[in-house]
């Protein structure tokens, strides 16, 4: 029998789990298909507020007895909010996950959204913006995605604005909440020293008889926009997104994809880690990453420099994305593709990366990928294959640039021009 399982509770509801015999642990997630992407602009940020709020209280627990109650048998009890999806999960002991499916259960589907208790969360939430907002590596992420995908929802922040958040009221949240987080919306995905038989049993007492249909929040694609951004603060660095698109997530190509981030800027070996750090000491922090979605993705470059390194950097970065295409050798291929699998297969030796990656399949897939099918489609990916993928996405006329700090347009490119 295969290790992993699907059931379709009386809800409608689907469970996929995945037995591992031989770990101590498991973890189960409460995932729904929405985040802010699927928000109005009048309640962007209202996905994250809703998953601060279910840890707040429900009929029968305070928000200490919450906590205790996790802590109690040294677990973990969270939850997080992206673009297209928001997940509620638990990692505890196996002896100890029908308390965490009773635990997950109640503050699903008892929360109380307490009226004293959503205005000292926003005093949270409020603190959690500007705590971003002063962390500039992190924030030039969100300026990055906002000038990106201009003008459209899959750009707006997770977190929402704060005069947003300030002005949102119970009845906007209620209403939302029952838009999007019913059963039509919503699945659970399991994994660690578990039977499938007893997480289903456990859930179909509570999960099972949930009621509802979810109103489909329906955007158009985002198209990216090109061009500059320059972002005046009174910071030590210039922090910098430069970034093209990319295929979406469930596209044939995205192997491809994973083993030219890796090539460009994915460890220490990288391209861009070596030729900015290491020839010439211009940054201590210079990597690539992806991010991909249903419908859209983008590959980007990131760099902290000094004022007076900016525009050398961003020469540096363009020049490694000119170069890519033609010189990728096969030593780098096969380094890249080994570094990625090795990546992935360690990581997929907790119960928590195997709940996610249950969830991630469902989300863009709609079914499991096995393990050996993405080693298998890592592996085939052939040399001439990445040349013209790298042709095709790095080229000037598709680049987008976010810069954040003492920054000017001394010295960069003269077709990158400001829009």
């Amino acid at each position: 029998m295969s290790r992993i399982q699907k059931t379709t509770l009386k809800s409608g509801i689907n469970v996929i789990t995945e037995e591992m015999p031989d770990v101590e642990s498991s973890s189960i997630g409460v995932w729904v298909n929405t985040g802010s992407r699927n928000e109005a602009r009048e309640v962007n940020g209202v996905s994250h507020f809703i998953e601060h709020l279910l840890f707040k209280g429900t009929d029968k627990r305070t928000a200490l007895d919450i906590s205790r109650e996790i802590e109690s048998v040294g677990g973990v009890l969270n939850a997080f909010t992206s673009r297209e999806y928001t997940c509620f999960y638990a990692k505890v002991l196996n002896k100890d996950l029908p308390m965490a499916i009773d635990l997950l259960s109640d503050i699903f589907m008892n929360s109380k959204f307490d009226k004293k208790e959503i205005e000292k969360e926003k005093m949270v939430v409020l603190q959690e913006i500007k705590m971003v907002e002063d962390t500039p590596d992190d924030f030039i992420h969100d300026l990055f995605a906002e000038r990106f995908w201009k003008d459209h929802p899959i750009g707006w922040s997770i977190l929402g604005p704060a005069e947003t958040i300030k002005s949102m009221g119970r009845a906007e949240i209620m209403e939302y909440f029952k838009d999007r987080y019913s059963p039509d919306n919503v699945f659970i995905t399991a994994a660690g020293g578990l039977k499938h038989s007893k997480v289903t049993r456990l859930l179909k007492s509570t999960f099972g008889s949930i009621k509802g249909k979810s109103g489909k929040a329906v955007h158009d694609s985002p198209a990216p926009v090109p061009g500059l951004k320059l972002i005046k603060k009174d910071l030590e660095q210039v922090h910098l997104c430069l970034g093209v698109p990319a295929p979406p997530q469930p596209h044939p190509d995205r192997y491809k994809i994973f083993l030219l981030s890796t090539i460009l800027g994915g460890g220490m070996s990288s391209r861009l880690f070596q030729e900015i750090r290491e020839k010439r000491g211009l940054c201590y922090s210079v990597y690539s990453y992806l991010s991909l979605y249903k419908d859209a993705g983008s590959l980007i470059a990131y760099a902290g420099s000094s004022k007076d390194s900016f525009a050398e950097v961003v020469r540096l970065i363009l020049s490694e994305f000119r170069k890519l295409p033609k010189s990728i050798t096969k030593d780098e291929l096969k380094n890249a593709k080994e570094q990625l699998k090795g990546g992935m297969l360690l990581g997929l030796e907790t119960s928590d990366n195997r709940m996610t990656k249950l969830a991630r399949d469902e989300i863009y897939f709609g079914e499991v990928v096995p393990v050996k099918d993405i080693v298998k489609g890592i592996d085939k990916v052939t040399l001439n294959e990445m040349r013209n993928l790298a042709s095709e996405l790095l080229s000037a006329e598709k680049i987008t640039l976010v810069a954040m700090g003492k920054v000017s347009q001394k010295g960069l490119p003269e077709w990158l021009k400001l829009n």
